[in-house]
């Protein structure tokens, strides 16, 4: 593979994560002070949006598959962009909820036709590899964007929300065509009556899914790994929702430090990642990258834990400790993570499967809004311990379920019939 269509898949993730971070950290305000709706009303819409873009994210996937990643990806971007715009036309929860609904969707099938589009451009040795490159441009992206953001908040005027909108929706479109310059990758075409000689050449040579609709939703040992991983993603909530609260109302550090653990976080991904990703080479390596990744994630939540009714500087400096754990822990998931996504489906259905791996993303931030009220602020010490324990689990049953994924698809592979399991 060249180099150039490497630039441009880093060009485009970074175009729109400058957006993206603009938009994380004015979004609130916005929906709240200018548009003028509750904060418990833009956290329902928000889990609402996220549950109708988890929904999505598999039939969008499975479209990229069948029309090309390249066409179905510019699209998607193109419909985040618009979407954006909507937000500022938005007036009242049920246009909100809607055009947050069309957001989440986009942005969950972008996902996922970004992934196969990746697939279908990168051999599969290299894939783990650029997935961290692109993480670390992402994430610069995102302190870029969050920087721009404060701006914005420091100016604290609708006009300069409304700015911040409209920055996020020129990204999206800047993003649309850089993907628009990539080399196309040919769909998968649908079997019809007349191609039974293909279709059963198909089948034998490993993919069992035939012409049938979301063979993932069939495929129980990937959809095991896929929510196994759902819930490591339970992290992602933290830096944006549950670390702010937490700081405000349970210790007497500035809050201020919530920034700053965000920007701690983003550069940290964007220095290290790629290092992170290169001790991850197959499925083993990635197991044993993730189980570490869950006793990290432990040891992190343990020390968020222990800031409770502190003093401002003792606060602060645990919280950075945790944020420092926490970020190591999530390097080192999301490269285990990437190498089992690609690895454990069939080539054919890359945009399906990468679609319905990504739902643990939505899920986790349907889910962030309950966890963070009820689990950390409601029980406080009790919750994070509980929180951290989760994660060491979930990664160590990540084992088995790989080898049972692993062991269904090389039966496929080797045109063993596979009963349903």
């Amino acid at each position: 593979m060249t180099k150039r269509p490497q630039r441009l898949l880093a060009l485009a993730q970074l175009a729109n994560s400058v957006g993206d971070g603009a938009y994380y950290v004015t979004s609130a305000l916005y929906f709240t002070q200018v548009v003028g709706l509750a904060p418990a009303r833009v956290g329902l819409g928000l889990t609402l949006a996220w549950a109708v873009g988890s929904l999505v994210g598999v039939p969008l996937g499975r479209l990229a598959d069948l029309r090309g990643p390249r066409g179905t990806s510019v699209l998607l971007a193109l419909a985040t962009s618009a979407a954006i715009l909507c937000f500022l036309l938005a007036q009242g929860f049920v246009p909100f909820v809607l055009t947050a609904a069309v957001y989440a969707s986009a942005q969950s099938g972008l996902a996922a036709a970004r992934q196969a589009l990746l697939a279908g451009l990168v051999p599969a040795g290299q894939r783990t590899g650029l997935l961290a490159r692109l993480q670390s441009t992402l994430n610069g992206g995102l302190a870029v964007g969050a920087a721009l953001g404060g701006l914005a908040l420091s100016t604290g005027t609708a006009a300069a929300y409304r700015g911040v909108l409209a920055l996020d929706a020129l990204c999206f479109l800047g993003c649309a065509l850089l993907l628009l310059r990539l080399p196309a990758v040919t769909g998968t075409p649908t079997p019809t009556s007349g191609t039974a000689t293909t279709l059963t050449a198909t089948t034998a040579a490993g993919t069992d899914t035939g012409g049938r609709r979301f063979a993932v939703l069939r495929d129980r040992p990937y959809a095991v790994v896929a929510l196994l991983n759902a819930v490591l993603l339970l992290r992602l909530p933290l830096l944006s929702l549950a670390l702010p609260l937490w700081i405000t109302e349970r210790t007497a550090a500035p809050a201020w430090l919530a920034s700053g653990l965000f920007v701690l976080n983003t550069l940290a991904v964007t220095l290290f990642q790629v290092r992170a990703a290169r001790a991850v080479t197959g499925l083993g390596t990635a197991l044993r990258v993730l189980r570490r990744s869950g006793l990290v994630m432990f040891a992190s939540c343990a020390v968020f834990a222990l800031s409770q009714g502190r003093s401002a500087w003792p606060a602060a400096a645990i919280l950075v400790a945790g944020a420092v754990l926490q970020v190591v822990a999530e390097m080192q998931q999301s490269a285990g993570s990437w190498q089992l996504s690609f690895d454990l489906a069939p080539a054919d259905r890359m945009g399906e499967y990468q679609g319905f791996f990504g739902t643990g993303v939505t899920v986790a931030r349907t889910l962030g809004p309950l966890m963070v009220t009820w689990l950390l602020l409601g029980w406080g010490t009790p919750g994070w311990l509980l929180l951290g324990a989760v994660m060491p689990l979930a990664a160590y049953a990540m084992g088995p379920a790989v080898r049972r994924a692993a062991g269904h698809r090389t039966r496929q592979e080797a045109g063993e019939p596979v009963l349903a399991s």
